[in-house]
């Protein structure tokens, strides 16, 4: 990978901004040295929090060997969202500059941080800032991360713009945080970093991708109905409470969501299982309905 010529004339100067490591554990082990070690190697320091969603497994044993990581476990599993805020929170509190959420099944390569805090630092207007992810192999995108990747809307000092990208690194800088706040506790483990990424827009901040950083993230992407049903559902309420939308608008981009989402899913599943969903988020729409104050809370706390 090519190094940028905004990295080869920055790359001498101190950088002397606090970069803390957030990490959600859950039934992780094998992970954990792989994802740990990586963040001992960066070549830029970084202070490491993990929050362990109260796992099974012998995830806490395997944290407990690294002196550099503080752990703080979680009586129950709070999902991905809820339990980032409590590691973020702390972060803040220990004086962070930066935040670096890393996902349980990814790790970092040496320079990884060092050139996206460096790129942050030197284009502010980013809240979120993330490597290219690569798959497993460590040769070819993730494809998911791809799509997102595409999506680029202008590119500087290669780092490219686009509308969202996925949490499963991002480096977010304590004046998005102070601005946007923390993740929204509606969602469960998934469609919450979709909402903050809107929430960042809303704040007009940016959100990018830097061209000389890069992760791997270990994971193989299956389709399975149940998942894609409550991925759906967490999808309508990322729309539903979408600062940058009018509340009318808002609901009725949920409603087309109800229809359109069964449509595309049909591809997969077939008319007999589209059919259910439809009819599936159709209830989760209007129980929205009947549930509007807390949605309206959560759009008013976006704001």
């Amino acid at each position: 990978m090519q190094i940028s010529l905004f990295l080869r004339y920055r790359k001498s100067e101190t950088l002397d901004k606090t970069v803390f490591v957030i990490i959600v554990t859950y039934n992780g082990a094998r992970w954990i040295d792989k994802n740990i070690t990586s963040l001992l190697r960066s070549t830029y320091p970084v202070r490491i929090i993990v929050v362990d969603n109260n796992s099974t497994d012998n995830s806490v044993a395997l944290l407990k060997k690294y002196p550099e990581v503080e752990l703080i476990q979680s009586p129950e599993n709070l999902g991905f969202g809820k339990a980032n805020n409590i590691g973020m929170k702390r972060a803040l509190e220990l004086g962070a500059d930066y935040l670096f959420l890393l996902n349980q099944d990814a790790w970092i390569f040496d320079k990884t941080i060092e050139s996206l805090t460096l790129k942050v630092k030197y284009q502010p207007l980013f809240g979120i800032i993330s490597p290219l992810h690569y798959a497993a192999n460590e040769l070819d995108l993730d494809a998911a991360f791809a799509t997102y990747y595409s999506r680029e809307t202008a590119e500087k000092d290669n780092v490219a713009t686009v509308p969202f990208v996925n949490a499963a690194a991002w480096l977010v800088s304590r004046a998005c945080v102070e601005k946007v706040g923390y993740f929204e506790p509606l969602f469960g483990h998934y469609g919450e970093d979709r909402n903050y990424c809107d929430r960042v827009l809303y704040h007009d901040f940016l959100i990018g991708i830097d061209a000389d950083a890069k992760i791997v993230h270990d994971r193989t992407i299956t389709r399975n109905f149940n998942k894609d049903l409550i991925q759906s559902r967490f999808k309508i309420l990322s729309t539903l409470i979408n600062p940058n939308h009018s509340f009318a608008k808002a609901w009725f981009l949920g409603l087309k969501e109800v229809v359109g989402l069964p449509k595309y899913f049909t591809k997969f599943y077939g008319i007999g299982k589209a059919i259910s969903l439809f009819f599936s988020l159709l209830r989760y729409y209007v129980t929205a309905i009947f549930n509007i104050g807390k949605l309206i809370t959560a759009r008013n706390n976006a704001q």
